[in-house]
């Protein structure tokens, strides 16, 4: 494209004024449009009309009258990436241990050290800028495991974050693993409940967060029937982190004979689980979330993310972030780690043996961090997919920019060539949230500060606020 144009007013000044309006219509044309919905496919010259809020039609030569029409040649649009699982508060501490060696050196550096300085200002900060970095990279739906929740008001202004960037959020909270709070947890949930997420036609929604077990903040954090209790009777779902090895197989099979497991269940990491465990899993429906660099970089359990052992169960998971202290932010860099990850696990295991290897394509990475995304954050009758009915959460990817041109295959293409400048627009709900490769409503200066100020308050006094240069000997 480029968005921007000479008519009077812009399109993007009509857009947002006319963005409550439930009638007003949208029409991208020219477009390549990977839908990742399995009946549509790929259109190639295509049109995509958004009325309000939804996804209308797909097609071709779609009526334009009356409608905000957009030349999207030489572009490709795709539903928006699904973040299933990232501790948002921790954003302000971005690579702050770029080269940590096991689960153990962040829960005590993280966990036990910097999560007990935080303010309620200082969740809404990292919160916010986790959000903002989603949207401005392609994702629009974004999963916060909010277990720093120390007080009620640090609850409420991680909330508050979510609903100030217009990302689709989906707050999940727990208690702090370490450190005084003021345990209110799980107690707050039905206030927060009632407070936010009163009514189901909203862009965020709730969820109970839970460990697998109690091996690393004890027994009140880890999931079993009085959590599943609670989260039953708030009628939400239930995201378990910290779920690998030989005691978090023991538990899903404890979940499984208690009836604790289903889809209302999303189950994150899940490596080096026991084939047991695996079939519980799958027969129920439980959801999966991987988050393949934290696996692989900070050594989870196995450290090889469990796409094979899930899709032998048969589930096919969701994909994330999980922590900015030590890892990259945006859903491309998920994609690439599990599609190369798997791929050389696959040739590795059947090289000299005359086998055929067993490997994923691009397409499958991008259903997980699209459709297999929104179904394990409980939306997948919402978002996901570009497919008439469902809200209007999609990218505007330029195809022909330099390092993507010339188009030869579009899910190739934004699997493997794109980043973050590519996306030119992001919508939200039918809203624009990025235009023209801007994120829109953020003043930069006034969030800088504001997240360089509560870095300085976390870190304390005295402590070193730029990384170590390192040289050639290290």
């Amino acid at each position: 494209m480029p968005l921007s144009d000479t008519t009077s007013p812009p399109v993007l000044e009509r857009l947002l004024r006319t963005g409550d309006d439930p009638q007003r219509r949208i029409v991208f044309t020219g477009a390549t449009i990977v839908t990742m919905d399995p009946a549509l496919g790929v259109l190639d010259g295509a049109d995509l009309l958004v009325q309000g809020r939804t996804i209308t039609a797909i097609g071709h030569r779609l009526p334009r009258h009356g409608a905000v029409v957009i030349d999207a040649t030489g572009t490709i649009l795709t539903p928006g990436f699904v973040d299933t699982h990232r501790h948002a508060w921790q954003t302000q501490l971005r690579r702050i241990m770029p080269d940590v060696d096991d689960l153990g050196s962040y829960v005590t550096s993280t966990l036990a050290g910097h999560a007990t300085a935080y303010r309620p200002e200082d969740m809404y900060a990292g919160t916010k800028l986790a959000a903002l970095t989603a949207l401005d990279s392609g994702i629009t739906c974004m999963l916060d495991f909010s277990h720093n929740a120390r007080t009620p008001a640090h609850s409420d202004a991680a909330i508050q974050a979510l609903l100030d960037t217009g990302i689709r959020g989906v707050h999940a909270s727990m208690a702090p693993h370490f450190g005084a709070w003021d345990n209110q947890w799980p107690g707050d949930l039905a206030r927060l409940k009632d407070t936010y997420f009163a009514g189901t036609d909203h862009l965020l929604t709730l969820r109970l967060a839970a460990l697998a077990t109690e091996e690393i903040a004890g027994p009140r954090l880890a999931y079993g029937p009085e959590l599943a209790s609670a989260a039953r009777e708030l009628d939400i779902g239930v995201s378990v982190d910290a779920v690998f090895g030989g005691s978090s197989s023991a538990a899903v099979l404890r979940w499984a004979e208690a009836g604790l497991l289903g889809p209302d269940l999303t189950l994150i990491h899940a490596t080096g689980l026991t084939p047991e465990a695996w079939a519980a899993i799958g027969h129920s429906g439980t959801t999966v979330a991987l988050a393949p660099t934290s696996e692989a970089q900070i050594g989870l359990e196995t450290a090889v993310p469990a796409i094979d052992e899930a899709l032998a169960a048969g589930v096919r998971p969701g994909l994330s972030i999980d922590v900015e202290v030590a890892l990259a932010g945006d859903m491309f860099t998920q994609m690439r780690a599990l599609h190369a990850i798997q791929r050389m696990r696959a040739v590795n295991s059947a090289y000299g043996t005359g086998r055929r290897p067993s490997r994923i394509t691009t397409h499958d990475v991008l259903d997980f961090a699209t459709l297999q995304g929104a179904r394990t954050n409980g939306l997948g009758d919402v978002t996901g997919s570009l497919t008439p009915g469902k809200r209007a959460d999609l990218l505007v990817i330029q195809a022909d920019d330099l390092n993507n041109m010339p188009l030869n295959d579009a899910i190739g293409t934004v699997v493997l060539g794109c980043d973050a400048r590519n996306i030119s627009a992001v919508l939200v709900d039918g809203r624009p949230r990025k235009w023209n490769r801007q994120v829109l409503d953020v003043d930069l200066p006034a969030l800088r500060a504001e997240v360089h100020a509560s870095r300085e308050h976390i870190l304390g006094p005295g402590a070193p606020r730029r990384g170590r240069v390192r040289g050639a000997s290290d």
